[in-house]
């Protein structure tokens, strides 16, 4: 995707750069129509799980499904209009809550998003004389629908967390970007429902290339480790996105 310039976008650049901050991290409060996404959310998730552990009839599975399709239904009488994606998605009034984290709907840490496991992520700050330095620990349980290997997270879902634990490491360089490259080494299988961490760290950064390391941790066990490599984005980039997203523009 290139950078070209492009036509005045409908968004104001405060609230691009606002939007773009929000990218990697929370700059407002929750609205109560978010928290109740939230709650939402968890009874999806704790669906989602019942059916993995679901031993039934088909008389009952299939009234369980009907009933399933009407809240469904429900659901999508209140749709969002957007071209595709979820990110962007309106408050209630239709505003687009600027600062609001688009990592809320993260397939890996979102608290809106059913699929996320999710994870929790905190910055731990370290200093060791004059050098500070920054680490991202997420920490995580993965349920049964997270299987691969019997008993075992697929593989596939931990190099998605690896990419979102480094995706939050280099935004903290205050120039986030998107992920050119992802290497992940696994070393140990990782077991369902133990308490996992993923820890990320910045190694270096190049012009406008941010390469990053991250481990994941069972106990004293290392599962697996990856390095990231990111190209940072400038605002007016990711505005493009967003106009691509509200169907603006063409891809």
């Amino acid at each position: 995707m290139s950078d070209e310039s492009f036509e005045t976008s409908t968004f104001s650049s405060e609230a691009v750069e606002k939007m773009f901050q929000g990218f990697h991290e929370r700059t407002l409060g929750k609205s109560p129509e978010e928290n109740a996404r939230d709650q939402l959310a968890t009874a999806a998730r704790n669906m989602s799980d019942a059916i993995m552990k679901l031993s039934a009839g088909v008389d009952v599975v299939n009234e369980l499904t009907a009933k399933v399709q009407e809240v469904e239904q429900l659901m999508r009488e209140h749709p969002f209009t957007g071209k595709t994606g979820t990110s962007l998605a309106p408050r209630a009034d239709g505003s687009y809550g600027v600062g609001n984290s688009f990592l809320d709907r993260s397939p890996i840490i979102g608290s809106m998003n059913p699929v996320a496991p999710p994870m929790t992520i905190e910055i731990r700050q370290l200093t060791a004389g004059d050098h500070s330095t920054a680490r991202v620990v997420g920490r995580v349980s993965f349920a049964d629908v997270f299987e691969g290997p019997p008993g075992c997270v697929h593989g596939g879902v931990i190099a998605a967390a690896f990419d979102e634990v480094l995706g939050i490491t280099q935004s903290l360089t205050g120039n986030p970007g998107m992920t050119g490259q992802l290497t992940v080494r696994y070393s140990s299988p990782t077991p369902l429902h133990a308490e996992l961490v993923f820890e990320g760290r910045i190694d270096r950064i190049e012009g406008r290339k941010i390469f990053t390391v991250a481990t994941l941790m069972n106990g004293e066990t290392k599962c697996a480790e990856a390095e990231g490599l990111f190209i940072s984005m400038r605002p007016e980039v990711f505005e493009r996105l967003l106009r691509i997203r509200r169907g603006e523009l063409s891809e």
